[in-house]
């Protein structure tokens, strides 16, 4: 796996392909009238060859007896037949290899009426039916020429494809008007969401539909999209309500700790204690401003300085080592970035927190890039799979240990990456270490 980035958007899956209602339904009406057309076709064509095969056995079969009832009647003569296109043949038994000759193909036909097909000398195909009556002394045949029959069969074989064609691209056309009128208000439906979704408060929709499937979905989505709004109006409520009841304790808490700072009777051990009070009220307050920016998922105005935030956090971490052999640095020049410094400082402070947190002796350097700024560490270093999924909400990674934390200060640098369009890459250094890379691409920098 190669080093993942976890940027201004979660990982998407890629899309699978899927065909709009609107074209399977004209695909369903295509299929059913091809299917219909073909079955109707195939069973015209059978009954027509059943009923051809019938009538023909039946006019040979007559035909045949009266032909040898004449031939009894009279002998010396061959029988004449009332259809001009039978032909009738007689042979005696002195004629027999006559027939073995000239007619091979007869001699081992039994009583019956049978096929047979062949091509003339000048290449046309040619069809008839054979009835064969065979006595010890006689052998009767009747032809019967099936070759305009057959013709005739070619004929309707085509006309059938053309029928199948033209009910086919009538299908296509239904099915079109169809997916149109059932999909008409389907896209009304969809349309008029989308509109009510640009408002603040969402325009009911079951209003403009009639009482069917489409009308009782628009009501469906009015009463989701009133539960929703209750929510997300709750939601805002409850953010602003504790962002303003935590503002004040922080304003109080300021407040007294600048007042105590301006004493000039203080020790260094107080003086120490009461700055890391200063800070820690300082990073709530940045905490409780992204917070409540990710809340109402809209971007605050402001120009910050990521340099002056790095060198802060810097020092704010340095003061917290306690005796720890690690060595803190920011290298480069400043960069401007158009956004709060409350949300650099959230998302650049649990880069850095995170760097000087896993890293128990070396070096924690972050250097100002022209877009970006970068946080590498001397620590214990990090596996793939942990750098895949390091900004998931609640996941700690292996490194971890019994270490404090829920993994949630990651998916709030994550949340404010989707909101200001930046990036943040983690991934394993060459030399070991782990490198943290806070990317201000896709916002505006200077």
């Amino acid at each position: 796996m190669s080093p993942a980035e976890v940027g201004a958007s979660t990982s998407r899956r890629a899309p699978r392909y899927r065909r709009r209602l609107r074209s399977r339904i004209i695909l369903s009406f295509v299929l059913l009238g091809a299917v219909l057309t073909l079955l109707l076709a195939f069973a015209a064509n059978e009954a027509r060859n059943r009923v051809e095969e019938a009538l023909v056995q039946d006019v040979m079969n007559e035909n045949i007896d009266e032909y040898a009832r004449r031939y009894f009647l009279d002998p010396s003569r061959n029988p004449d037949l009332p259809l001009q296109q039978i032909r009738g043949y007689v042979f005696k038994r002195d004629k027999f290899e006559r027939v073995r000759r000239e007619y091979p193909e007869w001699v081992e036909l039994p009583d019956g009426i049978h096929g047979l097909n062949g091509v003339n000398p000048d290449g046309s195909k040619f069809a008839y039916k054979l009835a064969v009556r065979k006595t010890p002394n006689e052998w009767f045949f009747l032809a019967y020429d099936m070759t305009q029959a057959a013709r005739g069969q070619d004929q309707f074989y085509r006309a059938l494809v053309v029928v199948v064609l033209m009910f086919t691209l009538f299908s296509l056309l239904l099915g079109w008007w169809a997916a149109s009128r059932v999909m008409s208000p389907v896209s009304e439906l969809a349309a008029r969401l989308r509109q009510s979704g640009r408002s603040a408060k969402p325009e009911a929709l079951a209003a403009h539909f009639a009482d069917d499937e489409v009308g009782q979905l628009a009501a469906a989505l009015d009463d989701y999209a009133a539960r929703l709004t209750h929510v997300v109006q709750r939601d805002r409520e409850f953010n602003a309500d504790v962002s303003h009841e935590l503002r004040t304790p922080l304003a109080v808490i300021k407040g007294a700790v600048e007042l105590m700072l301006g004493r000039g009777d203080l020790d260094e051990k107080a003086r120490t204690r009461l700055l890391r009070v200063e800070r820690a009220e300082q990073q709530c307050s940045d905490l409780i401003s992204a917070l409540l920016l990710l809340s109402r998922n809209e971007r605050a105005q402001g120009s910050c300085d990521v340099g002056k935030v790095a060198r802060q956090l810097v020092e704010t971490h340095r003061a917290q080592l306690g005796g720890k052999p690690l060595t803190l640095a920011v290298q480069g020049d400043s960069l401007m970035v158009d956004a709060p410094e409350a949300a650099v400082s959230v998302a650049l402070g649990n880069l850095i927190g995170n760097a000087v947190k896993y890293t128990q002796a070396g070096e924690v350097l972050v250097r100002l890039l022209p877009a970006a700024v970068e946080v590498r560490d001397s620590g214990p270093g990090l596996s793939e799979e942990d750098a895949a999924r390091l900004f998931e909400r609640g996941y700690r990674g292996s490194h971890a240990g019994h270490s404090e934390g829920g993994g949630i200060g990651r998916s709030i640098v994550r949340r404010l990456c989707e909101l200001y369009g930046w990036s943040v890459l983690v991934r394993p250094a060459a030399d070991g270490g782990v490198v943290a890379v806070l990317r201000f691409d896709n916002g505006e920098t200077s």
